[in-house]
């Protein structure tokens, strides 16, 4: 496994396009596959990890040879250790404390969301949700104490603001806690 301390991501309106995407991110760098694969609604996502320059070099010369079809991409250097469990459905949350969401248009836009909240207080990133029966959209959930967590959910929804792809942002003090049985 190479040593992911950076990941970069690239998302396609075309299928065959991200497919290529892909292809072309492996041949450039030396850079691990973390996800490939088709999102709703009819879009393509590539993730990758790897040593910065190696990610941000495949990501270039993907967007350089396919940028008709990308949407959005990104490289986040020093990812936040939380972002790899949250993608995969794999955090430890047990309770809820306050808890914050950021939804997005874009699946791009919302990981660089859930790691600059993360970044930004003292919260646990509960789940990251990429596009899968959201009609295209995704979101992320942290919990943690109220100001905490209206801090994290700022940072995000800034993020995701500033390229126009917010959809919406909520904290909830005290959620019944219920609610984390039917989010992971």
């Amino acid at each position: 496994m190479i040593n992911a301390n950076s990941i970069g991501l690239i998302e396609m309106t075309s299928i065959a396009s991200g497919m290529q995407a892909a292809d072309i991110m492996l041949k450039t760098s030396n850079v691990e596959l973390i996800l490939s694969r088709t999102i709703c609604s009819g879009k393509y996502m590539t993730l990758i990890g790897g040593e910065v320059a190696a990610v941000q070099s495949a990501i270039d010369a993907a967007v350089e040879t396919i940028g008709f079809a990308v949407i959005d991409h990104f490289v986040i250097p020093n990812v936040h250790p939380q972002i790899f469990p949250a993608l995969h459905g794999h955090t430890n949350v047990q309770m809820l404390e306050a808890l914050g969401i950021v939804e997005s248009f874009s699946v791009a836009s919302l990981i660089e969301a859930a790691d600059a909240a993360v970044k930004s207080a003292n919260v646990k990133l509960i789940e990251v949700r990429l596009a899968m029966a959201l009609g295209g959209k995704a979101f992320f959930t942290v919990t943690g104490e109220v100001a905490a967590v209206t801090s994290a959910v700022e940072a995000g929804a800034l993020v995701v603001s500033e390229k126009g792809l917010l959809v919406n942002k909520v904290v909830i003090p005290q959620p019944r806690q219920e609610l984390l049985n039917e989010m992971i």
